[in-house]
């Protein structure tokens, strides 16, 4: 049976294009469209449709509005438009606070390098969220405005389809979370975190739950467009105790300071444990991700050794997982997040798949396993 979508967005030439490419693919149907937000949140309540595509700029009742309304009344999965700016930016991280659970820019052709790339990511994320109505959650309070913080929003920083994992041996038997965790003694000098589709809301809800003298420097990479990479590290930083930055060429890594690499680059670590420093690069046109977690992890472990504590966590793709294979070669740790608490069970799926993970995590415990991992807890 074909996943059911309702398109919202008041340009009728919108409307068209979107429902053109997701009903070219038959396993989707565009059941309906709408020209508001109102007009959306009285068609989601008669349809059910199983995704949403929202425009955030609408009359009568703007997306965000919109997306509250629906997660309070008839929670959906929504898929957000966006544009490429800073105010595009904070809005989109305002929808995606309210409930939505990912975006894609409105300009098909800054995701993509040609029509059929964009066409395929298009209809795979709407696939891909459809299936997680389950993990819907009914909406959080208004985030701050964009002078005090602000919130997150998924993955958009990857410019070419995404591919499946590639086939990978059992895994390795790994422990669930049990009802209390217990350090492993180990001593670690950096934390590394790599995510994408679903992410900035989990970054967001492990980062706020760490102390202001967090005793490590960590780095996030986080698939997403260039142009949203500053307002999320200012959202991030706003509702956390630790400092979060963008990161910029030449940070030197200190503990209690999190850098988040830029959309468009890639961020390598280069020096000696503690005395370490970021090198920002230009992201390669033939790299799929810019930000790559797996650039950034294995310039990791090449400096690092075993002294990094990683996770990867919700997204698509597998993206970490080489990086991750990397770090563990030189013993350091690597944890997942667990699939029912993903937006999206790819990335983490790779890494769990490949044997590489020790411990698969819930997204609402990772915080406390880091602090009782490094003993804080």
């Amino acid at each position: 049976m074909a996943v059911k979508v309702l398109v919202v967005d008041d340009s009728s030439f919108f409307r068209r294009r979107v429902s053109e490419i997701i009903n070219g693919d038959p396993r989707l149907e565009v059941i309906d469209t709408a020209v508001n937000g109102k007009e959306a949140v009285e068609k989601v309540a008669q349809l059910k449709p199983d995704v949403v595509t929202m425009d955030i700029e609408m009359p009568v009742l703007d997306g965000i509005s919109a997306v509250r309304q629906i997660m309070d009344q008839t929670p959906t999965p929504i898929l957000m438009f966006s544009s490429l700016t800073h105010e595009g930016a904070k809005a989109t991280l305002d929808a995606l606070e309210a409930g939505a659970l990912d975006f894609l820019p409105k300009k098909f052709e800054d995701i993509a390098r040609n029509r059929d790339e964009a066409t395929s990511l298009l209809q795979q994320r709407v696939l891909e969220i459809a299936r997680k109505r389950s993990f819907l959650r009914r909406p959080s309070k208004p985030a701050p405005s964009a002078t005090t913080g602000q919130t997150a929003s998924p993955a958009g920083g990857a410019r070419a389809p995404v591919r499946p994992a590639a086939p990978s041996p059992a895994p390795a038997a790994k422990s669930k979370a049990p009802a209390r965790f217990t350090s492993s003694g180990k001593r670690y000098q950096l934390v590394a975190i790599g995510t994408s589709t679903g992410g900035p809301v989990a970054l967001q809800k492990v980062l706020t739950k760490l102390p202001a003298n967090f005793p490590l420097p960590i780095v996030l990479i986080q698939h997403m467009p260039a142009t949203f990479t500053a307002a999320f590290a200012q959202r991030l930083n706003g509702l956390s105790q630790i400092t979060v930055t963008e990161a910029k060429d030449g940070d030197a890594l200190k503990p209690g300071h999190a850098y988040l690499a830029p959309g468009g680059m890639q961020m390598m670590i280069d020096g000696r444990p503690g005395a370490a420093r970021l090198k920002i690069l230009d992201g390669g046109e033939r790299m799929n991700y810019k930000p790559c977690v797996d650039v950034t992890f294995g310039s990791a472990a090449k400096v690092y050794g075993d002294k990094v504590l990683s996770m990867v966590l919700t997204g698509m793709g597998a993206d970490g997982r080489e990086g991750a294979r990397m770090l563990k070669s030189a013993g350091s740790t690597i944890w997942a997040q667990d699939e029912e608490s993903c937006v999206v069970y790819g990335m983490p799926q790779a890494v769990a798949k490949a044997g590489i993970s020790s411990e698969d995590l819930p997204l609402d415990r990772i915080a406390e396993r880091i602090l009782v991992e490094l003993n804080l807890k």
